[in-house]
């Protein structure tokens, strides 16, 4: 993993000296979050550039909802959701990244100025994917996914969630690089929320350094999920709909920040970009702090070094 301010820079996309920000444009009528408010595609390129205004350093476009129970899309359709807006996006200048599961629409968003393919998947999805990904040079996230949630939450029984999601991503990403991406190219993402209950999310952001630790940067996608509704609710209450989660996903950007992801994936940008900007300023103190320790030490060492001691070389003869 190439390194820019410890954690990670993506091959193919700006640099940037923070966690980045990726903002949330969701082109379908069924999204948990925001349920359809941005299917028109006027609409969407709209709320695309207003995420960029309040912060947010590249806009993820998906075109298919993938919460627990969501029905599939077809091919024509998400098409005809998703390359619009990412043509408009494009044309105002935005780094954008595509959603999906499918090479085809992959394909056709990088042709249309996509700079980034973000598949649920992994590209387990559609066999297709690897290898259009590989041709294209563009950067491609590896989310961890044990399959399609339609019917409900799938294979979320784990001995150990983090050694497990380690050992999988860790498998799909020698995968990926098999079939022709270039490791500095690939991110890798523990798939929050999917094939997973609130115990197995809170633990894995335990264990970020679990996750970096497989060399590749990291995307958390902590954004208005349900383990955060189970969080604010408590025990015994409901959990709050997913609109009003947006301070608890500013809390978890701050500590991924903190703990080196290279981006978050939210919905609500301002409160996220201002958290991932103090997080960075905390960790530049950080090592402002230890650089005037080491040159305190180097100074102390040099002195002692450089004072004459009690007894001259002639006196020891």
């Amino acid at each position: 993993m190439s390194k820019q301010s410890g954690r990670g820079r993506v091959v193919g996309l700006p640099e940037w000296d923070r966690c980045a920000v990726m903002g949330v444009v969701n082109v379908t009528p069924d999204s948990f979050s925001d349920g359809g408010r941005w299917f028109d595609t006027t609409a969407a390129v709209k709320h695309g550039l207003a995420l960029v205004e309040e912060g947010a350093d590249l806009v993820d476009v998906g075109g298919e909802s993938t919460r627990p129970g969501a029905t599939r899309v077809d091919e024509a359709e998400e098409l005809k959701r998703v390359i619009p807006v990412v043509r408009g996006l494009a044309a105002e200048g935005v780094t954008i990244s595509v959603d999906t599961m499918r090479a085809s629409v992959a394909a056709q968003a990088l042709a249309a100025g996509a700079c980034l393919v973000n598949d649920v998947s992994g590209g387990l999805a559609d066999p297709a994917m690897i290898p259009v990904v590989a041709d294209s040079g563009a950067p491609f996230v590896v989310m961890h996914w044990r399959g399609f949630l339609e019917g409900g939450n799938v294979k979320g029984v784990y001995a150990d969630v983090v050694a497990e999601v380690v050992d999988e991503l860790h498998a799909r990403v020698e995968a990926v690089l098999a079939g022709g991406i270039a490791p500095d190219r690939v991110v890798v993402d523990p798939g929050l929320g999917f094939s997973k209950d609130a115990e197995h999310d809170l633990v894995l952001l335990a264990h970020l350094d679990r996750l970096l630790a497989l060399g590749h940067p990291l995307l958390v996608a902590a954004s208005r999920k349900r383990f955060l509704g189970r969080v604010l609710a408590g025990p015994g209450s409901a959990p709050p709909p997913a609109r009003e989660r947006d301070a608890a996903t500013a809390a978890v950007s701050a500590l991924a920040a903190q703990a080196g992801a290279w981006a978050v994936r939210v919905h609500e940008v301002r409160a996220t970009a201002d958290a991932v900007r103090v997080a960075r300023a905390v960790e530049g103190a950080r090592a402002s702090d230890r650089a005037r320790g080491a040159t305190h030490a180097s100074e102390v060492l040099t002195a002692a070094v450089s004072t004459p001691g009690t007894h001259s070389p002639e006196g020891d003869q």
